[in-house]
């Protein structure tokens, strides 16, 4: 594996206001780290839904546009250079702590789409904490005051 492989930074997007900040602020780390950085979404199809879902609809493919909304709210017109996207098929928490195997660090925000609200660290960032192979930084967006 290439050492610059290895020094990258992976960030876990799932289009949440917590893994926009992640995104954001993994950015600046990869910066100034000089490391690449890569954006993950992940897709997960259960076979347990029961329902038949509509034949158009790809779990794939609705991933890859929230990594493109993702990565287009957190940077506008102006996406890092060099920036990697990812679409990785599996469960998030299980699919991010295999990659950790191979970067310099995991960052994430501190809660996604699913889940309690009040919860103030998801499921798949307690999991990644708890078992990911590189350090774990977990983000917690900033509230900023009103603008008038």
């Amino acid at each position: 594996m290439e050492t610059n492989e290895r020094k990258r930074i992976i960030v876990g997007v799932d289009g949440s206001d917590s893994s926009i900040a992640a995104l954001r602020y993994a950015a600046r780390l990869a910066d100034a780290l000089d490391a690449p950085l890569e954006a993950v979404t992940t897709w997960y199809y259960s076979s347990l839904s029961g329902a038949r879902l509509v034949m158009e609809w790809t779990p794939e493919q609705d991933a890859t546009d929230t990594l493109a909304a993702a990565v287009d709210q957190a940077f506008g017109d102006d996406p890092p250079a060099g920036l990697i996207r990812t679409v990785a098929g599996g469960p998030p928490a299980r699919t991010l702590i295999e990659m950790s195997r191979t970067c310099e660090m995991l960052v994430l925000g501190n809660r996604g789409h699913g889940g309690f609200v009040g919860l103030l660290l998801g499921s798949v960032s307690a999991a990644c904490v708890l078992h990911a192979h590189a350090p774990v930084l977990v983000v917690h967006p900033r509230e900023l005051p009103d603008e008038a």
